[in-house]
């Protein structure tokens, strides 16, 4: 349920963009004729996959609270002194200070810097403020960003949870059918 409740948002939201009508014209006018395909022999083309919806993990987490699914509670910060406010009014003394940067691998990254890994748990408001200054405005280098990296505008400031089991799932776009498949597993 709480799936397909995410599911209608993310495709109402690409239907409100136009995204979906724009890939397919944009498609047209390269290969010259209808999308997938090449010239007038019929046959499809291979297209190499493209992401169109990219969420930093507390969009993702704030849609999953909406849908009704428990999340830990945790709020984004621009500024280390943001990040100590946030700390404190979350009144935990487990914390996890999280970079939101579109890429994968976060928590094994590099800042420049020299601080090692994008996901840092804490224990007091003010070790979330000296590590976050150490994440914001500066870039991370992971296996996904390469020698470019990508800079850290905003970090997630979120309790430490333990759970006993967790949950992923993804979302399959078939473009050619207009259909979303859910996938899931559990480890």
């Amino acid at each position: 349920m709480a799936a397909s409740m995410i599911c209608s948002r993310v495709s109402a939201g690409l239907r409100g963009n136009g995204l979906r009508a724009a890939l397919g014209t944009a498609t047209a006018k390269v290969l010259g004729g209808s999308p997938g395909l090449l010239s007038n022999h019929g046959f499809q083309v291979q297209h190499q996959q493209q992401r169109r919806l990219s969420l930093h993990e507390y969009l993702s987490m704030g849609l999953l609270k909406e849908a009704g699914i428990s999340v830990p509670h945790g709020l984004v910060a621009k500024s280390p002194e943001e990040a100590y406010k946030i700390a404190k009014e979350i009144g935990s003394k487990d914390l996890v200070v999280k970079a939101q940067v579109l890429a994968g691998g976060r928590g094994k990254g590099t800042f420049e810097g020299g601080l090692k890994g994008g996901v840092k748990i804490v224990y007091s408001p003010e070790e979330a403020k000296e590590i976050s200054s150490r994440m914001i405005g500066k870039k991370l280098f992971t296996k996904q960003t390469g020698e470019k990296g990508r800079i850290c505008n905003q970090v997630f400031i979120c309790e430490r949870r333990y759970p006993r089991r967790e949950y992923y799932f993804a979302i399959t776009m078939e473009r050619s059918f207009q259909v979303s498949d859910l996938a899931d597993t559990a480890n």
